[in-house]
Formats: C-alpha cells, sequence, structure tokens
C-alpha cells in the first residue's frame, strides 16, 4: 500500500520519508510528472531499482494483432498500446568505484516530495557505500507546463565524510526492459523492444537519439544537453549507439564539495516528418530549454501553476487527508491535459501504461468538466482531437450500417481497438458523452469560433447516428437497442436509461446549433427534415420505468431481472468480471459501476426529487463499484438527496484511490477520471453545482465531518468564488462583470466587491440505503502521519 506512515499527510506536497521498496511501483506512479505531451514515471533517477520504468508521449503507440477465437464482421483487427519511449531520466553514479544502488550498502536518509505549487519533484538520499564512504544526492526534476516538449533534471552529489572520486552517467536509453504484465485486463500489454534506431548522436555533452517503431511507423526523438559544475577536476565525456546515448562527468570531492549537473531533455515524435525534421524539431526545442536556463524554467513552471492554482484551489477545512488529497488530483488531472494538444487524455494520463495508454469516455464525463470550470484551454484542445478523429469515427459507422460517426469506446489514435463487443462498439453512449462535453464547454467559455467551426460538426454527426441506431415503435416511440450503458455488467440491452437521455440531449442540442449557423449546417448536408427529424425522435425518446416498484429501470426489463447473490459472493471475488462469467452478470442485477445514477447527475432534469430519492435507495444495494468510475458519482447523488454521511464516505473513497491504492493497480498510473471525481463530489457534491445553459446554480450542504469548504470556478468569463461553512455560504465575483447565479432556487446578483451571503437550509438526513455486503465504502484510514 502506498499508505505506509513513511507518507505524510500535508496541504500542498506529497512527501516520503524513508523508501519502501515494496511500494516502489505504486509511488513510481503518484510522482509522477506530466504535462500532457510528455510523461515521466517517477522513477529513482538511477534506474534501478524500479517497478515500471516509464516514458510516454502522448499519441506515441504501437499496433498488435487483436486475436479472436472466432472471427466476426466488424470486430476490429488491431489493438494499440501506448511504449515506453526514450528514457531521459537516467543517472548512474559511482563512488570511488562502488555503484550507487539503493539495495546495497546503507541507505541512512532517504525523502522523496511531490511539491504541487512548484510542480517539480525533489529527491533527497544520504547513502553510505559498501566500503564506508558516505555522499549526499539531490535531484529536482519538472516536467515543462511552458515548454511542451521539455522537462529537465538538476542533479547533485555532495560529499559528506571525507574525499570521494565520482564517476556520473546521464543516458538517454531506449528500449528499456520492462517487468511482464498480469493477467488483469486492466493492465497493458508489454511490447517487447517496439523502437527501431535510425540515429544516435554524441558530441560534447550533447546527445540525440531518433528511432521508429515497428508497426505503427512513428518517428520518435530524444536529445539532451547538459551544464555540468564542479572541482577543477570535474571532466566530462559523450558517447552513443543504436538505444544509449551517455554523457560521462568524472570528478574529485574533497569533503563539502558538491557536483552539480543540469540536465534538460526534448521529446519529440510525428507520424508524417522525415528523420532531419524530428532531428530538427528535438534540438530546437532542446536549444529553447537552454536558453531558458533550469532557474528560468524552474520559474515558468511556478508562475504557471500560481495562474492555475489561483483558478482551481479547492480549500478543505476540518479533514486533512482529504485536502492534500483533492490538490493532488488537481495537479494529476492538470498534468493529463495541460499540453495535450489536439491529443486524448488517457484514462492513467501519462503516469503508466494501465489500460494500454488508452482514452475512454471518462474524458469527457469526469475529466473535462472539471477543466471546463479550471482550465477551459486544455477542453478545447481535447474536444479539437475528438474531431480530427472524425474521418474513423465516420468510417467505422459506415461499417456497422450506421449514418454520422461512432466514436470508439477505447483508443489512441481514433480507431475502436476494444476486442470486446458488448463493453465496446456497444458502449454507444461514447457520442453522447463527446456531445455533452463539447456543448458544455461553449456554454461555460462563450466560444462561438469553436462551436461553428467544431461542436457543430461534432453534434450533427452523433445526432446522425442517434437517429439511425434507434428507431420509432408502431405508438410512435423512439427507441434505442442493444446497447450497453456505462454499467459494463449490463450489456447488449434495450433503451438504456443514461444512454437515451444523453442521445436525447445530443439531439435537441444538435438541432438547436444548427438553427444558429445554418450556413455552416448547409455545408454539412443539414436541411429542415433532418434536424426536425432529431426533435422528434429526442420528444418521443423511451425512458423505462417500473410503475410497480416507482423507480426508473436501468434499461428496459432490468428490474425484472434475477438479483445477484450478493450474500453468497465472497469478499476476495470482486472485481466480479474477473471471477464470473459475464453472461451471467448480464442477466442479473448487479451493477459494476454508476449508471442510472450518473444519469440522475448529468440529466438531473429530467427526475423529480422523490424519483432520485427512490431511484438512489433501489441502485445503491445493486451497485458493487468494480470501477474507479462510481463513487464519486455516488457521492454527488447521496448528497443530492440527504445521505450526507454516505457522500462523505464515498468521498474519501475517490479521493484516495491512489494515495491509498483501493483497487491495487495504482502501480499502472493514477486514475485520472477518479481523481477528476474527487472535484466533482466535493463542488457538484457537497457544493450542488448545476450548470445548464446559462444557468450557474448551487445548492451547497456541508458534511458534519467538514468545518469549511471553498473553491473557484471559471465559467461565462468570469471567476467566482464560494465559501460554505456550517451555516451559510457566501459567494464572491473574484474577476468579471456582474453576474446571476441561483442559490438553492433563489436569484443571486454578485457584483466585483459585493459579496453576497445566504443562509444554508436545513435539511433533513436520510437514512442510507445498504450497499452489498462487504461494499460499503470504508470509514477507516490507512496510518499515515
Amino acid at each position: 500500500m502506498i499508505t505506509h506512515t513513511n507518507y505524510t499527510v500535508e496541504p500542498w506536497t506529497l512527501r516520503e520519508c524513508g523508501l519502501n521498496l515494496d511500494v516502489l511501483p505504486q509511488s513510481e506512479s503518484v510522482f509522477a510528472l506530466s504535462n500532457g505531451h510528455v510523461g515521466w514515471r517517477g522513477n529513482l533517477d538511477e534506474g534501478e531499482p524500479h517497478g515500471l520504468p516509464g516514458t510516454y508521449l502522448n499519441g506515441v503507440h504501437e499496433l498488435h494483432p487483436l486475436p479472436y477465437a472466432e472471427a466476426g464482421y466488424g470486430y476490429p483487427e488491431s489493438g494499440q498500446t501506448v511504449i515506453n519511449v526514450t528514457n531521459g531520466k537516467i543517472f548512474r553514479l559511482l563512488v570511488d568505484d562502488e555503484p550507487f544502488d539503493l539495495r546495497y550498502g546503507r541507505v541512512s536518509a532517504h525523502e522523496r516530495t511531490l511539491d504541487l505549487r512548484a510542480g517539480v519533484l525533489r529527491r533527497t538520499c544520504d547513502w553510505v557505500s559498501p566500503a564506508g564512504r558516505t555522499v549526499r544526492v539531490r535531484s529536482t526534476r519538472l516536467v515543462s507546463f511552458t515548454q511542451r516538449a521539455v522537462a529537465a533534471v538538476r542533479y547533485e552529489v555532495e560529499a559528506i565524510d571525507g574525499d570521494v572520486r565520482l564517476v556520473v552517467q546521464s543516458e538517454l536509453m531506449a528500449n528499456e526492459q520492462l517487468p511482464s504484465t498480469s493477467g488483469d485486463p486492466r493492465a497493458a500489454v508489454a511490447l517487447e523492444s517496439p523502437l527501431q534506431a535510425e540515429e544516435h548522436f554524441a558530441a560534447g555533452v550533447r546527445l540525440r537519439l531518433v528511432h521508429c517503431t515497428r508497426r505503427s511507423g512513428l518517428r520518435v526523438g530524444a536529445a539532451a544537453d547538459h551544464d555540468v559544475s564542479g572541482p577543477e577536476s570535474t571532466r566530462t565525456s559523450s558517447e552513443s549507439g543504436d538505444d544509449v546515448g551517455r554523457v560521462t562527468v568524472t570528478a574529485h570531492l574533497a569533503h563539502g564539495e558538491t557536483l552539480t549537473v543540469d540536465k534538460y531533455v526534448a521529446h519529440g515524435w510525428s507520424s508524417t516528418r522525415s528523420l532531419p525534421g524530428v532531428r530538427d524539431q528535438v534540438d530546437a526545442a532542446l536549444a529553447q530549454a537552454r536558453g531558458t536556463g533550469w532557474d528560468g524554467l524552474v520559474a515558468e513552471q511556478r508562475a504557471y501553476l500560481d495562474d492555475f492554482w489561483a483558478r482551481a484551489d479547492v480549500e478543505v477545512e476540518g479533514d486533512e487527508e482529504i485536502q492534500q488529497a483533492v490538490r493532488f488530483a488537481l495537479f494529476h488531472v492538470l498534468q493529463a491535459g495541460a499540453r495535450a494538444e489536439e491529443r486524448a487524455i488517457p484514462a492513467k494520463g501519462l503516469t503508466g501504461s494501465g489500460y494500454d495508454g488508452h482514452s475512454f469516455w471518462d474524458s469527457e464525463t469526469f475529466v473535462l468538466p472539471l477543466l471546463t470550470y479550471t482550465a477551459p484551454g486544455a477542453v478545447e484542445q481535447a474536444l479539437r482531437w475528438r474531431h480530427s478523429t472524425l474521418p474513423a469515427a465516420r468510417d467505422r459507422a459506415a461499417q456497422l450500417g450506421l449514418e454520422g460517426a461512432a466514436f470508439p469506446w477505447r483508443t489512441i489514435e481514433g480507431s475502436e481497438c476494444s476486442a470486446y463487443w458488448p463493453a465496446g462498439t456497444a458502449a454507444f453512449h461514447v457520442n453522447a458523452d463527446i456531445a455533452d462535453a463539447a456543448v458544455r464547454y461553449v456554454a461555460a467559455t462563450g466560444d462561438e469560433d469553436f462551436e461553428r467551426g467544431v461542436a457543430l460538426e461534432l453534434l450533427v454527426e452523433t445526432a446522425r447516428l442517434w437517429r439511425s441506431l434507434g428507431h420509432h415503435d408502431h405508438h410512435g416511440v423512439f427507441h434505442v437497442d442493444g446497447v450497453t450503458g456505462p454499467d459494463e455488467y449490463s450489456a447488449a440491452q434495450d433503451d438504456n436509461t443514461y444512454t437515451n437521455l444523453m442521445a436525447q440531449a445530443n439531439l435537441h442540442h444538435a438541432a438547436d446549433v444548427v438553427e444558429r449557423h445554418p450556413a455552416r449546417a448547409t455545408e454539412l448536408g443539414v436541411d429542415d427534415e433532418e434536424s426536425a427529424a432529431w426533435r422528434d425522435a429526442a420528444d418521443s425518446m423511451h425512458v423505462p420505468y417500473d410503475k410497480e416498484l416507482g423507480v426508473h429501470e436501468q434499461h428496459a426489463g432490468f428490474t425484472r431481472h434475477k438479483m445477484w447473490d450478493f450474500a453468497g459472493t465472497e469478499p476476495g471475488h470482486y472485481p466480479l468480471m474477473l471471477h464470473y462469467p459475464y453472461f451471467d452478470l448480464y442477466r442479473k442485477q448487479v451493477v459494476k459501476q454508476a449508471d442510472l445514477v450518473l444519469a440522475m447527475f448529468l440529466r438531473g432534469e429530467k427526475f423529480d426529487a422523490a424519483q432520485k430519492a427512490r431511484n438512489f435507495a433501489y441502485y445503491e444495494p445493486l451497485t458493487v463499484r468494480d470501477s474507479s468510475l462510481s463513487a464519486c458519482v455516488q457521492a454527488v447523488i447521496a448528497a443530492e438527496v440527504g445521505h450526507l454521511r454516505l457522500a462523505y464516505d464515498y468521498t474519501v473513497e475517490a479521493a484516495l484511490l491512489d494515495l491509498e491504492d483501493r483497487e491495487n493497480n495504482t502501480r499502472d498510473g493514477v486514475h485520472i477520471a477518479s481523481l477528476a471525481g474527487t472535484w466533482l463530489a466535493l463542488v457538484c457534491g457537497f457544493g450542488g453545482m448545476r450548470h445548464r445553459g446559462d444557468r450557474l446554480e448551487f445548492t451547497p450542504k456541508l458534511p458534519e465531518r467538514l468545518r469549511r469548504l471553498a473553491f473557484k470556478v471559471h465559467i461565462f468569463g468570469r471567476r467566482i468564488g464560494v465559501e460554505i461553512r456550517s451555516a451559510a455560504v457566501t459567494y464572491t465575483l473574484l474577476e468579471g462583470d456582474p453576474v446571476v447565479l441561483w442559490h438553492c432556487g433563489e436569484e443571486v446578483e454578485l457584483s466585483a466587491g459585493s459579496p453576497e451571503k445566504r443562509a444554508l437550509p436545513k435539511w433533513t438526513v436520510r437514512p442510507a440505503p445498504a450497499q452489498p455486503p462487504g461494499r460499503e465504502p470504508s470509514h477507516d484510514r490507512s496510518p499515515r502521519v
């Protein structure tokens, strides 16, 4: 567990005091640095020991065949897997000919600190060699937010107890040996030596390697340069081969002297540029980094993050762990998308190879809402990436006999690569999720150019899909059959409520946007008849409801299915998908993750308060949370219907998912959507924030564990602060023109310099429904300092 007592609870840092090799793979994930384009796992500087070496470039992947026992029409033929590209983090150190290796000699002190305000990972280690010589190694590492292709390290070695001879080897290394993967389908497919050498270069203290992937044909380059300072005895040399470039620094340090090596690394890739083009690309980025210098890069990083925290910080008083966790979450979500720039936001970000580096629907549904209100530029770029994949989505729809565009359930480059139809292609809701994210972004930012140029086409093509996928019955009711909703334990069912309601909104918004931009709509071949057909389908959309039970059905017929035998399920048999056949899950009332409950969050206006309470009470005992995407959604709706203690427990579960390694797979990378869900649980759950069109609403409720919750949102060109205490909430316009918002149904006009304070209503605290036996949210906290 990452929650060893070595890990302290602090508001702005994640600090590890001491080194526990048992949780080294997990620590590499939580200490990972990224900017959305380049990702460096938090591996030790010396490269070994390691759990999972990782250097990633967003979009760089290798292809592999997808094997099927029986072939079928429409099955994707090729899988995509993120690969470990050239590693520029490595510093080998020899101390009087003894390799610096924490498995040998004696570590008298070791500390790593992820500074969430500075955006750097710091490390200090006091090591006594087997021969008895003591050195202090300090390193500071960053992946730049301001210079997209650049990462850098300051590496220092100090002689502590006498003179010492040092050799430091700073390397670029390709095709590192990776550990074998487990049988868990959530882990990555290992690809051995995916990079073919094209060029290597070493001169002075500069290095460069250029490779090409074997199957996907992507060209990858990395270059490094160094500043070295030490005693007069310091000497440097360099060499390179196909898969390694090395600068060697030798020095003789007297007691108290320090050798410092500043390393600048530039990464780049292209599917189209020539070898000289990629070479020049990384050399240019490296030149810019050298011109900025180490101190300049550190200063730029801090300034970037100061601006982000001014717009995005969430303050929590009453629970120090949640305060640390929500800032950790915000930092990692920012890292995943800040500089992705028309690339996907993978489920693990660039912190590990879990899920093969794929992006799923949860990017649009969990991650982009947070970024819409804190870093909207990242949302625009993520949606432009989806737009760039429209050709592949149109081809996929045509292959399936449908109109419009069918976006993939999981992908890296835009084509579907899920080998399992029921939990892949049948999850058509991804198309409505993309449309929802585009509508939300435009409503929050007022970006009309984006609406006309990108959002409109996304909405049109997804609306066409829904109109062709669904059908009217003889009563005129519109149905969407044979689809899979967010709950992957109920696959290929008719009229999934979440899917139908999201498709309904998709169709309405598409019809609205073509009315606002008729010329552009005409260019896309949309006429009045087509947009009218969209409205007709939306207006007659079927929403399954069990009148006898008084609840909405997750899909048509769900409530007549046999109940899963929860009492007979052993605790060690979760997640169920790893221990039971899917066919048995599909025909029982058991829910992997919030599905109908998610519909009540995103399409809350379609349910009244009583329906929400009954629905939540019905589905809560069926939901096993075998997905990291569930707890945060359950927290939001639990808070809305009055189960504040349960909502808080689910918030804790989402917030500490990676810091406590609750799913035992943090080693493969952090869960970006669940981290974003921490923000959703606090802001949309306890803050009660709902944004629909031009209306921003808050219905705040503070759980008894907290004394204060404060957050900011950037919306309508304004920055609004919300501060919730036990008896009242204060709304403050921090930036922008006066704006109207709604507090518990009451209109509130905000002006700069005039905070508005409102009382919190008295809420009825309802008895919380039960969960499946053994699946209750944990009340226990691991014993961190």
